[in-house]
């Protein structure tokens, strides 16, 4: 949407560069002559306003959408480094109660059966 939006952009900063460069009502464009009169330039202006006017929206709404999704990648990135920590210190505790169960020297061991 961003890069639809600045072509659109683009394209009316085009037509409007055209206008203020050219000192008569005939334009050139891509080897075909234009000569519009009063309504005609009015409804080129409007359209060409327009075309400026989505342009702008859609570049708008581009970077809201895309900063939205950042927003949304950040979130589940914290979640998933918090849920990671959890488990890092889940482990951990686990270790120790390990370590302090294998100090402790009550085990139970099993013995194999002796042979007759």
């Amino acid at each position: 949407m961003i890069l639809l939006g600045l072509l659109l952009v683009l394209l009316a900063g085009g037509a409007i560069a055209l206008v203020l460069t050219e000192e008569s009502a005939r334009y050139i464009l891509f080897g075909y002559t234009f000569e519009l009169n009063h309504l005609e330039m009015f409804l080129a202006g409007a359209v060409t306003m327009a075309v400026l006017a989505l342009g702008l929206w859609l570049l708008g709404s581009g970077s809201r959408r895309t900063a939205r999704q950042r927003r949304r990648l950040r979130s589940a990135r914290a979640e998933a480094s918090d849920r990671v920590a959890r488990l890092e210190d889940e482990k951990r505790d686990l270790e120790r109660k390990l370590e302090r169960e294998d100090t402790s020297g009550d085990r139970l061991v099993a013995r194999s059966p002796e042979n007759p």
